[in-house]
């Protein structure tokens, strides 16, 4: 028989087992279908101990309080525990419960910035209008940038700052909060960012390495770690707006993997969550004979770094005469001193389903660089006479490493074992490797696909990436995030997307910084520091208050366009009503 329905608007709430597990349910009601049934919506609020103690999660926590009071919960269950995470006590004081006085200056400006920058609108439809948990995100993502801390200290610098979340946010509540944040938000969220890229823009995409101490994410493997550090690690990859000189896709893959291997999955979210025509910037990890094809099939515009032993490199730097200070076919650019060469070549393919592709402007820019030449030449040198001097040691002698050891060691060398697996008896040099070596010295080279682009005007472009390696310093310094400090799956996922949004900040900050600010404030944290000591002070039962904005603080708010907080502002317009007079109105009386 089923359970009758209530007339009143309220929302019984039941036990539910599932595989051992004890939790609240809730069926919520939807509408009438088309047969005119009543549909209804499972919803778990929490779970419940033995002791019949109500837990509750983050739906149950972030609901609005019309929902929350509909609820009828049975009568032996303790609802107290519920009742702390909701009311905790002491997080952001409001001005009709006690006289606070709070630093908010820093605060106050990535505020602005989250509104600038739309992140705080593209949350809020991530997070279907749900403000409070979008206040949480943007605490939790400000908070590394302006302490440099762990979150082990938030609810400590929430009695000092008055911070977005009007939540205490301990571990507790914050590990909830990450765990609460999936896939579907992290696609939410890209898909918002991506619709702010432009036709033609240039996205630049690379990875870096992030080292954990703990072993137990399924992504954490070994692998080349770009600290040098010996920990396991995952590789992080960001595909940077250059244009817009913000993040705008943020993925992870295990630590063993190569970068050329996630491009496949990188460029489906990326199709997935509405990317439009861009250029994409690669360097030489992602440069292979199947990435080039991926990019060509798909039709994408590129340029992409490449080793100059490719076969279509090769063959060009192979085919000039020989030279004693540059290729004389090569062009000179006296700009940068560099000689360039610019070759279209012709590119055809097949794909698994028979279709015939053909590269669109697929051209090899090279360069050669004589400076470059010499000091690798130099360094071969040192190189070679290093690698004899090491096998002199050994001569006669069984390689304490092994022979696969040396062997690598001294790779521009032919070695020479007795009967196989013994003793080193002789050695010589390889002079055709050390030829082909020679031959390639000081030569580097760019690709690009559907571009009509000068080679000086694509190299220009292609050294834009320097800012995306800054990106990833502020994301191993300035946020804290240089080890992971996350021992779930779920976990991670939400601390990924906090780090995602606070590296969004950050980067607005850097470019007005670095291109409006470097007189004012050496670096882009000064920023941040000059505007700390304003402060908001509440008053029981009065409005807020914030304190005045005076010298460089003005000028950060004009150089980020943001208008002052009204009553802040050092002019003041005089309000005096006097007798009218005759004649031309007098110009209002203005102080400073």
């Amino acid at each position: 028989m089923a359970r009758p329905v209530r007339d009143d608007g309220l929302i019984n709430v039941t036990l539910h087992l599932d595989k051992g597990y004890r939790y609240a349910r809730a069926q919520v009601f939807q509408g009438i279908s088309e047969s005119g049934k009543r549909v209804y919506r499972s919803v778990r609020l929490g779970s419940v101990d033995e002791s019949h103690v109500f837990i509750p999660n983050h739906r149950y926590i972030y609901a609005d309080e019309a929902f929350r009071s509909r609820l009828v919960f049975p009568s032996e269950w303790n609802l107290e525990k519920a009742k702390a995470m909701i009311h905790p006590g002491r997080g952001r004081p409001s001005s009709s419960e006690e006289d606070v006085s709070r630093l908010y200056g820093d605060i106050w400006l990535l505020e602005q910035v989250a509104e600038q920058t739309g992140l705080r609108r593209d949350l809020e439809e991530v997070f279907e209008g749900n403000k409070a948990l979008v206040d949480d995100v943007l605490t939790l993502a400000i908070f590394p940038y302006v302490t440099g801390d762990n979150y082990n200290r938030v609810q400590r610098w929430q009695r000092i700052v008055k911070a977005p979340s009007k939540r205490v946010l301990n571990p507790s509540t914050i590990t909830r909060l990450s765990q609460a944040i999936g896939e579907k938000h992290r696609m939410a969220l890209i898909r918002q960012r991506l619709a702010r890229v432009g036709t033609g823009d240039l996205l630049a995409i690379d990875s870096t390495t992030r080292s954990a101490y703990g072993s137990t994410l399924a992504n954490i493997r070994w692998g080349k770690n770009k600290e040098g550090v010996k920990l396991p690690h995952t590789v992080e990859v960001v595909v940077y707006s250059l244009d817009g000189h913000e993040p705008v896709y943020y993925s992870t893959f295990p630590g063993n993997i190569n970068d050329h291997r996630t491009m496949d999955v990188i460029r489906a979210d990326l199709e997935q969550a509405g990317l439009g025509h861009s250029v994409t910037v690669t360097d030489r990890g992602y440069e292979t004979i199947q990435t080039l094809e991926l990019l060509i099939t798909k039709g994408v515009a590129c340029i992409m770094a490449t080793k100059v032993g490719q076969q279509h490199v090769k063959d060009i730097i192979t085919s000039f005469a020989p030279f004693t200070s540059r290729p004389k076919e090569m062009h000179y650019d006296r700009f940068t001193g560099l000689y360039y060469l610019q070759k279209r070549i012709g590119y055809e393919m097949q794909t698994d389903r028979g279709r015939k592709v053909v590269a669109d402007r697929l051209m090899v820019n090279l360069y050669f660089d004589p400076l470059l030449r010499s000091e690798q030449s130099v360094a071969l040198d040192a190189e070679l006479y290093d690698m004899e001097e090491e096998l002199q040691l050994v001569l006669g002698t069984i390689p304490v490493d092994g022979h696969a050891g040396l062997k690598k060691r001294c790779k521009y060398y032919r070695l020479s074992f007795k009967e196989g697996n013994g003793p080193l008896v002789s050695y010589a040099r390889n002079e055709k490797k050390i030829e082909r070596k020679l031959r390639d010295l000081g030569f580097f080279a760019l690709v690009t696909h559907k571009l009509d682009m000068g080679a000086m005007e694509v190299l220009s472009t292609y050294r834009m990436r320097d800012e995306q390696e800054k990106y990833f310093t502020q994301m191993k310094s300035l946020m804290m995030a240089h080890r992971q400090r996350n021992w779930s799956e779920d976990g991670k996922t939400g601390r990924l997307f906090i780090l995602f949004c606070s590296l969004i900040l950050s980067s607005r900050v850097t470019e007005v910084w670095k291109k409006l600010l470097t007189k004012t404030c050496s670096t882009s944290l000064e920023v941040l520091d000059e505007m700390r000591s304003i402060k908001c002070i509440e008053h029981k039962g009065r409005a807020k208050r914030i304190t005045p904005f005076v010298g460089d603080q003005l000028t950060i708010c004009e150089a980020f366009g943001f208008e002052v907080p009204k009553g802040c502002a050092p002019g003041y317009v005089s309000k005096k009503i006097g007798p009218k007079k005759r004649g031309r109105p007098r110009k209002p009386v203005l102080e400073n």
